[in-house]
């Protein structure tokens, strides 16, 4: 798309392919694509991974939410990003979104579940080391996980 909105080249970094790695004890790696849609008007996302190991924490085997879905868009008025996503547990969230200097952001807030991840790029931009947090609160912050997204050449 020629006239493109230019705040959407800033999401140029995500595209491709990336290998996912939490860094959880006993989880094996995953993989996101980032594909431009309707022309360049939208990113979307789409998440997956082989079926967890058996040295997966139980947690995480009752809670996967592989295969995820998300499209992202821009509001030009505040130059944020709106991520709708949506995953195979059934839920439905509407996350808040900036990508600038390196670092890229990613939160919602909800009455008793917030989430917030912060991923900051490579000087290469080949890698993201990132950390979901969340809080009850909106206060109080406890680290969910950590991973770290490798692109894939």
């Amino acid at each position: 798309m020629d006239d493109r909105h230019p705040a959407l080249a800033r999401l140029d970094a995500l595209a491709g392919r990336w290998t996912v790695q939490p860094k959880v004890a006993g989880l094996g790696a995953g993989w996101t694509e980032f594909t431009w849609d309707e022309g360049g008007v939208f990113l979307r996302q789409y998440s997956d991974a082989d079926p967890l190991p058996p040295t997966a924490p139980q947690a995480w085997r009752d809670n996967s939410p592989l295969p995820v879905s998300a499209v992202i868009g821009l509001d030009d008025a505040t130059g944020e990003f709106t991520m709708l996503y949506a995953d195979a547990r059934g839920v439905h969230r509407v996350y808040r979104m900036t990508l600038a200097d390196g670092v890229w952001t990613v939160w919602r807030d909800a009455p008793g579940f917030n989430q917030r991840f912060t991923g900051t790029l490579s000087a290469d931009g080949d890698a993201v080391d990132g950390r979901w947090e969340m809080s009850a609160d909106g206060v109080t912050w406890n680290l969910d996980f950590e991973l770290t997204y490798t692109r894939e050449r």
